[in-house]
């Protein structure tokens, strides 16, 4: 049954500002911006705001939904994620991918756990494929995989310029992203390779590559982890120039940062100002993936698990620490995923787009109320969601 909810006297970042103003959502969508608004007595629900910052859902663009594989074998196997850490963390869509381990953690587990996340509450799409090459798939081929599978979206997290990656050839490439291309356009997807970019000395250098000796434009591709390293990051920025997207990962570890790289907030920071576009710029969170510190020799000093609560927590740190504008700093873990991966229903708040919302503290910078689809899964701090939804 479709539900009314009125949310008054919001100061509302769409994620662009709209000022103080009323929200009304009905059948899981939003229906109305605009101020005075009020419902029939007895009809739907109103909430006061008292204002509060009401935006966008989170966008987060890669999470190990159904868990990693540990890098420290067998043992250090990450969990999968629970849905309620994403409702916390004002997470509403999330994209799943595999990585490093596609032999014991399979597709069909990432696709089994979409549908649970989907059935708990909240929007999850996957990718196919994972760090190697040739692409494992669910149907054969990766252009079966987006146009066949209603929540596969595109192909990743495949590795370059890692030691952990296939080294695929600037061909195998260009044939991946030409049949994620040709998929996307045929069922109105994002068809978008998501690039896992490890510390090798190649850094960009093999989308580069693509872009030049082929058709295929640099939009599609959105490689990660561009703040590993400052040197990296001044790579991202000039395909950043060049018109592509970069996005920086927001779960971190005291010891992955002591080795040079830097948190999410200081990297967009840095981009900023080195002259990228903040409508070129994403995070995403890695949840639920292994954070491991390798040293120079290739060995693993420790490993840790990705939050996703990182993701809002970079986010605030944007804005408090780095001084970076609110409206802009939102873009990049709302308007700016979904754009990138071709999601016209999420990121903005605005009328006819999905009723994925959060409520923020101003003074504490905290998230109180999580919508997702319209419905209430954090209300004032006390969560309604993570069970399946009739």
């Amino acid at each position: 049954m479709s539900q009314i909810t009125l949310i008054k006297n919001a100061e509302v970042f769409a994620p662009r500002s709209l000022g103080r103003c009323d929200v009304l959502v009905a059948g899981g969508s939003v229906a109305q911006i605009d101020q005075h608004l009020t419902l029939p007595e007895n009809i739907g629900q109103v909430v006061d705001a008292d204002g509060a910052w009401l935006m966008p859902g989170l966008v987060d663009s890669l999470v190990h939904i159904s868990g990693g594989g540990g890098e420290a074998g067998f043992g250090s196997r990450t969990p999968e994620l629970d849905v309620r850490e994403a409702i916390s963390a004002g997470v509403t869509t999330v994209v799943g991918a595999l990585g490093t381990d596609a032999t014991t953690r399979t597709l069909n587990e990432l696709f089994g756990k979409a549908k649970a996340l989907e059935a708990q509450g909240i929007t999850c799409f996957i990718q196919t494929g994972s760090y190697q090459v040739p692409v494992n798939t669910l149907t054969g081929s990766v252009r079966s995989d987006i146009m066949l599978v209603e929540n596969m979206i595109g192909v990743g997290e495949l590795a370059i310029s890692d030691h952990r990656s296939s080294h695929p050839s600037r061909d195998e490439l260009i044939r991946i992203a030409a049949d994620a291309r040709v998929a996307g356009l045929l069922s109105g997807k994002g068809g978008v390779v998501s690039i896992h970019v490890g510390d090798g000395a190649g850094r960009l250098q093999p989308l580069f590559d693509v872009v030049e000796h082929s058709e295929i434009p640099v939009t599609q591709f959105l490689p990660t982890h561009m703040n590993r390293n400052l040197s990296l990051l001044e790579h991202g920025v000039a395909f950043a120039r060049a018109g592509g997207f970069i996005d920086f990962t927001t779960s971190t570890t005291e010891e992955i940062l002591a080795s040079g790289e830097m948190r999410a907030s200081r990297a967009l920071k840095l981009a900023l100002e080195r002259g990228a576009s903040i409508d070129q710029l994403t995070f995403s969170s890695d949840a639920q993936g292994s954070l491991t510190n390798f040293c120079d020799q290739g060995e693993l000093q420790d490993i840790e698990v990705g939050a996703i609560s990182s993701l809002f927590e970079e986010f605030r740190r944007s804005v408090q620490e780095e001084g970076v504008e609110l409206a802009g700093a939102l873009q990049v873990v709302t308007s700016n995923p979904a754009r990138v991966l071709g999601f016209k229903r999420k990121g903005q708040v605005a009328c006819g787009r999905d009723a994925d919302l959060i409520l923020v503290d101003p003074v504490r910078f905290q998230i109180t109320h999580t919508m997702a689809r319209g419905r209430w899964q954090l209300f004032d701090r006390q969560l309604h969601g993570g069970r399946e939804s009739g």
